[in-house]
């Protein structure tokens, strides 16, 4: 996007957002004055967001440009706060769980249009040409780059995705119940594939994942057990809420041995104790990014054909086929929201177990969005309109809010 040197009167088209359009000829507004608010991890190990002032944001030839609506909180953003990641990059916005409506398209992409909205996942991009992208094993590559660990993420006014990697979301989601299937929906999904046609599925860990995990299973026939940790009474109650067949804690065994567990608690010591409680044959997966260390445990554990797998990242594949069946099948979204502004609290919520399902965060309208600052609106308040030609606050006439009515459908 070409930021044009003056922002004159009737000059310049604006995007459908909440952009606050000047009527009449004003001074040049400098590049400086173009800003977003993002909420960023400065450094390493900070345990703490920065709510900072960014330069507003321009789309690349291949990138979308995008307002953000709603973003998810995942225990990813919380280890990557936590200093866990040593992949990451620093300073970064972090926010892999983005829903969000695209306000300019660049040069090479096809597909989204001004207007659309989007979900912006993990993976952000790969090199396309590897052996395991070629293979269809995208989320192996060792240059891919993944939101809010080397890209800055949702946890900001706006954000830039490649359009490759962004995906459309199913009308029947509004933008906060969506935000969660962008992560904790896909990683799930990927998760749930790969611990194979388990009749008698294991759980351990039960949040804004599992909790939607649950539900695929349920609608597939199969029997769900959900372990929580001792104590946790909370996530117990959740999970009898979402109709697991069986909740109890994550030291004893459930009234049955498993053909498969899904760990999405990051609890090495889970692990050992799952396999523990498998038939022969059955698989453990630990859905994870990151993982305390994993207890020593006896070869018998593992013995007869017993598996043990990670899940790492996900395709765009995994993207196109979770969107596809979160359309056809009603996945109940449990969220908690939080004003960005409150992103810390959600994250020491998510710390301290507080949570049940999902945090979601969404951004004050109506901010500093675009290319006219607030200063400038109120140094011209009488004369100044919206884009879509309701009057300013304090001009007089009607008010609206445009394009951004779709989000509380």
């Amino acid at each position: 996007m070409n930021l044009p040197p003056v922002m004159a009167a009737g000059t310049q088209r604006f995007p459908p957002t909440w952009i606050d359009v000047c009527t009449t000829p004003v001074h040049a507004v400098t590049r400086s004055e173009l800003q977003m608010k993002a909420w960023q991890v400065s450094t390493k190990g900070a345990r703490v967001l920065e709510a900072v002032d960014r330069p507003a944001l321009a789309a690349g030839a291949d990138d979308l440009l995008i307002d953000v609506l709603a973003c998810g909180v995942c225990r990813t953003d919380l280890h990557l706060v936590d200093g866990d990641l040593p992949q990451a990059r620093f300073p970064i916005v972090p926010g892999h769980e983005v829903v969000g409506r695209v306000v300019a398209c660049g040069s090479r992409v096809t597909g989204f249009s001004v207007g659309d909205r989007v979900g912006v996942p993990w993976l952000a991009s790969t090199c396309g040409v590897c052996p395991f992208c070629t293979a269809g094993r995208e989320n192996l590559c060792a240059e891919a780059r993944f939101t809010g660990c080397h890209v800055d993420g949702g946890y900001a006014e706006q954000t830039i995705a490649r359009a490759d990697a962004c995906l459309r979301i199913p009308e029947r989601y509004d933008d906060v119940h969506a935000a969660p299937l962008m992560c904790a929906g896909l990683i799930g999904y990927r998760a749930y594939r790969m611990a194979g046609p388990a009749p008698r599925l294991g759980l351990y860990g039960f949040g804004a994942a599992a909790h939607l995990v649950a539900q695929m299973a349920r609608h597939e026939g199969r029997e769900v057990l959900a372990f929580v940790a001792p104590g946790d009474d909370a996530a117990l109650r959740f999970a009898r809420a979402v109709g697991v067949s069986w909740a109890g804690y994550s030291d004893g065994p459930g009234p049955s041995p498993l053909d498969a567990a899904i760990i999405f608690a990051p609890v090495g010591k889970l692990v050992p104790e799952a396999l523990s409680r498998l038939v022969p044959g059955g698989t453990v997966v630990c859905a994870g990014i990151h993982m305390s260390d994993i207890p020593s445990f006896p070869y018998r554990l593992l013995w007869q054909e017993r598996v043990i797998r990670s899940v790492a990242n996900l395709t765009r594949r995994d993207g196109t086929d979770f969107m596809a069946l979160a359309a056809t099948l009603p996945l109940e979204t449990t969220v908690s929201t939080y004003d960005m502004d409150a992103a810390n609290q959600a994250l020491d919520d998510l710390r301290s177990g507080r949570v049940s399902g999902a945090a979601v965060l969404r951004p004050a309208r109506n901010i500093r969005i675009g290319w006219i600052t607030r200063g400038h609106h109120e140094h011209c308040r009488k004369s100044c309109t919206r884009h879509d030609g309701a009057a300013a606050p304090g001009a007089g006439g009607r008010r609206s809010r445009s394009d951004d009515r779709v989000t509380d459908r």
